[in-house]
């Protein structure tokens, strides 16, 4: 039996490397998976799945760590565009020592751990700690927003019904997930077989064991869940040198934060039941009309500090008595923003949704949902717990839920219930120690948020439908149009990354791929610095070698084949030993290529209108990107180092060059 698993895992896995191409998060909202609200699921639930939860993640494959020959060619062909003859030759045998000396000792020591730690992978415990040993404000730093599309009915986004709506959506989302009733995440390539009633009454009679090889039999690929439990009931809890992550189930309240006041209420009655819409809805009218000013030292903004400053100011909240305060706060299911303002236009959106005033949000917690006065929605979430997955699919469902199946409307009455013994007002004791450090977080928050600058950009002339027509990776395009902008602009080639999911392993996280290559590099010189010496089939042959090697590296990364993750890892084991950085650490070329200049990740979704974060570096972009079927749109941040209007006008010159090459037009 076991030799029979291993060669079904082992051609398992040749075939998810035939259809691991999607970039990034695209995997997860690809037309191939359905999510299904089954009737019969009552209020409780949003729908009742007939294959638990949980059922294939013991049988998950497991991350692989690569060989360590594959991950210094890699390394070396990423470092190729970005280097000069005499700096490459140099980084080449830096690494081609590191191979054959101290690099192989870390890797066989890597591998080894590896086999010591099968219920888990060897990227989940160094990653966790990458992120929670951070000391800068998670505030832009990390935190990145996604926000919701409108709901197609005008009235329904009213703050009001729109709020209890998405409250009772998402709490039905949870209820769903702990009783093990919602949909497991699964990638269909043969829909009609494997996303059938039949087959998933079948495959919940398997163990859970060998569930996965069921499901690859009729070609579906069930995806990573266990990040799912950290959604709710969630939070970071800032300490000195590493923060912690605290998970409860015991809270049954919502945590609400309107004009920098903070609110909490039961969601749930004793016996774990949500209680009745209306009543959610007469909660939150009562919190939307309450007349208490904004307050003037307001604890929210503790959140947006440095981690070591706002560990300490929160010891002295607790040493001042405020333990069941923050101890509501941090075991709320989550939170929920309400905001005054009415949004004017999609820059102020992502402005308000990234980052906000600062007073009106706790960022610690592992997701908040933002309402603005006129009904835009989206989700901002601390990134150390998760990466997006399990957001995404929330924010899926929260948005189907609440558009196809609203519990309240525009004509719905709150319940007539006594709103004020239901909801309660946190208040703080404040010293003047701990006032100070509020005034403070507020300054250096203000500092912070001044500097970014964000612009959008929407190219309306192609889109995936073309490219595709064209046997064109529409990633790879938008890739390369990012590179030929960056070139157009500032006439280099930089360190360029994109975040590729590996949830089709057990604790997979995410591995990079690392667009800016030698064909990128010779396209877009061609492109921007001789149109005139090409022809336009030459200029057509070097755009689908992009397209080519673009799709190559995303399956390699999607598979765990990327070079970022192994490398991060050694890196993590030697610092462990207390062992002297290895040179190759220290050689300028691998600090270079780790300071991500163009930062970029997509997204494309029924329920996401867009996404975005603020740049990993001070003279880099923050670069989100989605490309929809007939148009590309691009949401990019910067800080005062680089120049964002201009940036996306040489991007969209790019589209514009690259679909006229595609038109067998010349470009000029």
């Amino acid at each position: 039996m076991a030799g029979l698993l291993s060669t079904q895992y082992n051609s398992a896995l040749s075939k998810l490397k035939l259809f691991r191409n999607k970039p990034a998060l695209s995997i997860l909202t690809s037309t191939q998976r359905k999510y299904s609200s089954k009737d019969g699921a009552g209020v409780e639930f949003l729908h009742r799945s007939v294959v638990p939860s949980m059922h294939y993640q013991k049988s998950l494959p497991r991350l692989p760590v690569p060989k360590l020959e594959d991950t210094i060619r890699r390394y070396l062909a990423a470092q190729r565009p970005l280097l000069n003859d005499e700096q490459y030759s140099n980084t080449e045998k830096v690494a081609q020592d590191f191979q054959s000396g101290v690099g192989k000792q870390l890797h066989e020591e890597l591998v080894a751990l590896d086999k010591k730690n099968k219920h888990t992978s060897y990227i989940s415990a160094p990653w966790f700690d990458m992120y929670l040993s951070a000391r800068e404000s998670i505030v832009l730093n990390f935190n990145p927003f996604m926000s919701f599309n409108p709901d197609p009915k005008p009235e329904y986004n009213d703050q009001l019904v729109r709020a209890t709506n998405m409250v009772c959506s998402a709490t039905r989302f949870m209820k769903t997930l702990r009783a093990g009733l919602l949909e497991p995440e699964v990638f269909h390539l043969n829909p009609a077989k494997s996303d059938t009633d039949s087959f998933k009454r079948l495959i919940r009679w398997v163990p859970p064991s060998i569930s996965w090889f069921g499901a690859y039999m009729v070609n579906a690929y069930p995806l990573d869940m266990s990040q799912y439990f950290r959604l709710f009931n969630s939070t970071r809890i800032p300490k000195y040198k590493c923060d912690q992550l605290f998970t409860g189930d015991k809270g049954r309240h919502l945590l609400i934060i309107r004009r920098g006041n903070l609110y909490v209420f039961d969601l749930l009655d004793r016996d774990g039941n949500l209680i009745k819409p209306a009543e959610v809805q007469a909660h939150l009218k009562y919190i939307l009309t309450d007349p208490t000013q904004a307050p003037a030292f307001p604890l929210g903004v503790l959140t947006s500090e440095n981690r070591d400053t706002w560990a300490g100011l929160r010891q002295k909240l607790l040493d001042t008595g405020n333990g069941e305060a923050l101890h509501l706060v941090d075991t709320a299911l989550f939170c929920l923003c309400l905001d005054e303002e009415v949004m004017r236009d999609h820059i102020h959106i992502s402005h308000n949704m990234l980052h906000g005033d600062g007073c009106n949000r706790w960022y610690d917690k592992s997701f908040s949902i933002i309402l603005a006065k006129d009904g835009q929605a989206a989700i901002n979430f601390e990134h150390s717990w998760g990466d997006g997955v399990a957001i995404l699919r929330f924010q899926n469902e929260v948005f189907k839920d609440t558009t196809e199946k609203p519990l309240v409307g525009p004509g719905s009455q709150p319940a007539a219930v006594d709103s004020s013994s239901a909801v309660r007002r946190i208040e703080f004791k404040l010293n003047e120690e701990l006032k100070a450090g509020i005034t403070k977080a507020k300054e250096n928050f203000q500092a912070a948020v001044s500097k970014l600058t964000i612009d959008a950009m929407e190219f309306k002339k192609g889109g995936k439908e073309q490219l595709k027509k064209k046997k064109l990776s529409p990633d790879a395009i938008a890739q390369l149009a990012f590179q030929m902008g960056f070139l157009r602009q500032y006439g280099q080639t930089v360190a360029t990354y994109e975040p590729c999911s590996t949830a089709a392993f057990k604790h997979g996280r995410t591995e990079t791929v690392r667009p800016a290559s030698i064909h990128t590099k010779r396209c877009a010189k061609a492109f921007v610095e001789q149109p005139g010496q090409h022809t336009v089939e030459q200029l057509q042959g070097l755009l689908n070698e992009c397209s080519k090697y673009h799709g190559q590296l995303t399956k390699e990364a999607a598979m765990g084949q990327g070079f970022d993750r192994h490398l991060f890892a050694m890196r993590y084991l030697a610092n462990s030993k207390g062992m002297a950085l290895p040179s190759f650490f220290q050689d300028p070329a691998y600090v270079a290529i780790n300071h991500n200049v163009l930062s970029t990740s997509t997204l494309t979704s029924p329920a996401v209108s867009m996404g975005g974060f603020a740049p990993v570096v001070p003279d880099g972009f923050g670069v989100g990107y989605g490309v929809h079927d007939d148009r590309i749109r691009c949401n990019v941040s910067s800080y005062p180092a680089r120049n964002v209007h201009e940036f996306l006008k040489c991007v969209h010159k790019s589209l514009e060059d690259i679909f006229t090459v595609l038109d067998g037009n010349p470009i000029h």
